[in-house]
């Protein structure tokens, strides 16, 4: 019996000593990873006065374009807040966020009264994900909706809203957003599609832009969807309805 004792003794000493070393391992395996992840964060203060002169979907896009053997080249000039039209700046927010100068990164009412408005008109809703959060993902993230990249997105909208205006997330977001194939800010979008400044838009052609935001591969200036024309006369009236836009922008 006493030899019995004994090995059962020694069964359970090596099960806890296998459990210390898997802890030991797990705890130094999260703190490798929160020191990479600390290391590979981006600066988001740095924004306050630098331009990007890349994004992570820029980068996508140029991967998936050398695979198939095509062309990388992308299409992206930065402007200045100040030489973007004022319609292009309304249209993006009555189509991606028109609560965006009200709330702090996240907007649940808001996606809501999104989805009730697409009902009553019988079209898709406005942007689900805030301006600030798709600036953040398309600045240093990707399209992937696995937890830990919404996890970061999170993280990120908050720091961009500490960190920066208002006015300065909407001129970075209007200047890196896709707005068509290889096309990325407002100014290269206008002259690709209006041979025009960002400066120089009318509010039609705001509203083909801005229409275009959630399915920039096939909804563009030029497009001959039915879906698409639909959005950008969805726009024009949402653009009408919300003039009092112009005391914020």
């Amino acid at each position: 019996m006493t030899g019995a004792r004994r090995g059962g003794s020694d069964r359970r000493t090596r099960r806890r000593r296998c459990l210390r070393r898997t802890l030991i391992g797990l705890v130094l395996a999260a703190a490798l990873f929160a020191a990479w992840q600390a290391l590979n964060w981006p600066d988001v203060s740095a924004l306050a006065t630098a331009n990007p002169r890349d994004t992570a979907f820029m980068e996508a896009w140029r991967r998936r374009q050398r695979a198939a053997g095509r062309p990388d080249d992308v299409a992206f000039r930065f402007v200045p807040y100040a030489r973007i039209s004022d319609s292009l700046k309304r249209a993006a927010l009555v189509g991606e966020d028109i609560g965006f100068f009200d709330h702090e990164g996240f907007e649940i009412a808001e996606l809501k009264k999104a989805l009730a408005e697409a009902r009553e008109e019988l079209e898709l809703p406005r942007g689900a994900s805030t301006i600030t959060q798709q600036l953040a993902k398309n600045l240093w993230l990707s399209p992937s909706r696995n937890p830990w990249r919404k996890a970061k997105e999170a993280v990120l909208t908050g720091q961009l809203e500490r960190a920066l205006s208002k006015k300065r997330i909407l001129e970075l977001y209007l200047n890196v957003v896709e707005f068509g194939p290889g096309v990325y800010g407002a100014e290269s979008a206008a002259r690709r599609y209006f041979g025009k400044s960002a400066a120089d838009l009318t509010p039609h052609e705001a509203a083909q832009l801005a229409a275009g935001l959630p399915k920039p591969s096939t909804w563009h200036p030029g497009s001959t969807s039915r879906g698409y024309a639909r959005r950008v006369a969805t726009i024009e009236r949402r653009m009408e309805r919300a003039r009092h836009l112009a005391k914020l922008i």
